[in-house]
């Protein structure tokens, strides 16, 4: 086996239920694999992180991290018409969103992020205005 460096911020880490990890491309919708994903991002805008959406992971809990800068993780009014939750991350801290939560963020500042889940079964849904 070859040991090379891997830029985790072009590529994920899959960990695979064999064992086996391995480099891929960054997949932010379901994948098939049965892998555990850890992807990091660098994000300047709203628009990078694609606030106007929810995401749900259905089979997995996630872990989202704020390796630099300052974030705000929204989560889904439980019930309609009620308030969404928000958690702010600033550098150095993570939360554990719960399965089949639905959740988005928000930036308050460009940031490098990682979030740690098992891809499959990802939904994303556009929010309304």
């Amino acid at each position: 086996m070859t040991t090379t460096p891997i830029d985790l911020f072009v590529s994920a880490l899959q960990f695979r239920p064999d064992g086996d990890v391995r480099a891929v491309e960054r997949q932010m919708t379901s994948g098939d694999s049965g892998a555990w994903q850890i992807a990091t991002f660098h994000v300047e805008t709203d628009e990078d992180v694609h606030a106007d959406h929810w995401e749900m992971h259905p089979e997995a809990e996630e872990a989202v991290c704020c390796l630099t800068g300052s974030i705000r993780l929204h989560f889904r009014a439980a019930t309609p018409g009620g308030a969404e939750d928000t958690v702010r991350l600033r550098a150095g801290t993570a939360v554990i969103v719960p399965r089949g939560r639905w959740h988005r963020v928000e930036l308050d500042a460009p940031s490098d992020l990682m979030s740690i889940t098992l891809r499959h079964g990802t939904r994303l849904e556009r929010r309304s205005p």
